[in-house]
């Protein structure tokens, strides 16, 4: 995050200036602005240094930063995705896995990720990698949203996982 301009920095003359409790004070020079910060022992922060004339608050420099930092950590939380997980087995039913499929859309439209296991016991695990494939892909074929391979089959621990996600 660049550092905005504050008190001396500022290069524009004329200033469209906030004061510290958010009202507008309107269109006043550099001097006569940064005679008011000095009056309420705060500092000039040029806010939309492109705006014409250029914006500034006055507010306490080192609280206005902390209030930014703090804006964009939020905005960085509200974007993670679950990741939810489905379980079939090998002899799963066709209307079982049409539920699982409904379960998976809903998740997918919810903006989660949506993990799909095969799981395979004992001997199962070593069959042909291409049957077990065509296994998840008949599960798959349920789905009624549009998603995207994340991340494509591979063995697992359990049996055999793909990571489907919204389109």
């Amino acid at each position: 995050m660049q550092q905005p301009r504050i008190n001396q920095q500022i290069r524009a003359r004329e200033l469209r200036v906030i004061g510290s409790n958010g009202e507008n004070l309107g269109v006043i020079t550099l001097e006569e602005a940064l005679k008011r910060t000095e009056e309420l022992g705060l500092d000039l922060i040029e806010i939309s240094p492109n705006a014409v004339p250029p914006v500034a608050k006055i507010a306490d420099f080192g609280r206005y930063l902390y209030e930014e930092t703090k804006k964009s950590k939020q905005g960085k939380k509200s974007h993670s995705t679950e990741v939810k997980t489905v379980q079939v087995k090998l002899g799963t039913g066709d209307h079982d896995l049409a539920l699982k499929a409904k379960k998976t859309s809903e998740w997918l439209s919810e903006g989660n990720r949506v993990k799909v296991d095969l799981f395979l016991p004992g001997r199962a695990k070593y069959l042909d990698e291409k049957f077990l494939k065509e296994r998840i892909e008949r599960m798959l074929k349920f789905v009624s949203v549009d998603y995207k391979i994340a991340d494509p089959a591979k063995k697992s621990p359990k049996g055999m996982s793909v990571m489907i996600e919204r389109a």
